[in-house]
């Protein structure tokens, strides 16, 4: 019996296509599962509204479901707007693995003379960091460096 416990979990093993190593649930954008009459409707929200991912991730989804053979539609959803406060905790911590800094918590950006914010290093944990480039490797994410192992690493943009 298919049951949304089971569709979520099964969930976890679609991968994002930008950052492999994060699971769609993983990042936050599989936004509700509704089961009716045993047809599975998923409903994801891209991380920005241009997301080019985003079609191939709802290919992934029906393909993979389809493999085990369950009957899968996926609803696309703008509103509310992603934000990266639905980045989950394993998340945020397979991103720091992979080397890419996850969001820190921001100051609301309209504060104009605020103190920057401060992005860790995820390789050495150092603070002594700076900004790059606002643009990283996808619209998503800054580039940064490190002062004190020298490493460059991505870091994965605070959006709320």
């Amino acid at each position: 019996m298919v049951t949304e416990e089971l569709i979520w979990t099964l969930l976890e093993e679609v991968s994002d296509p930008e950052i492999p190593v994060l699971s769609i649930v993983d990042l936050g954008i599989v936004r509700s599962v509704n089961i009716v009459d045993e047809k599975v409707e998923i409903t994801i929200t891209p991380t920005y509204s241009g997301c080019p991912a985003m079609k191939h991730i709802e290919q992934a989804i029906i393909e993979f479901l389809a493999e085990k053979n369950i009957q899968a539609s996926v609803v696309l959803t703008l509103s509310p707007a992603w934000t990266t406060d639905w980045l989950s905790e394993s998340g945020k911590n397979k991103l720091r693995e992979y080397g890419i800094a996850p969001p820190e918590n921001e100051v609301d950006k309209s504060v104009l003379f605020a103190a920057p914010t401060i992005v860790p290093c995820p390789l050495c944990a150092s603070k002594d960091t700076r900004m790059i480039s606002q643009f990283g490797s996808t619209a998503c994410k800054a580039h940064y460096q490190c002062s004190a192992c020298m490493e460059p690493f991505d870091y994965f943009k605070c959006l709320k």
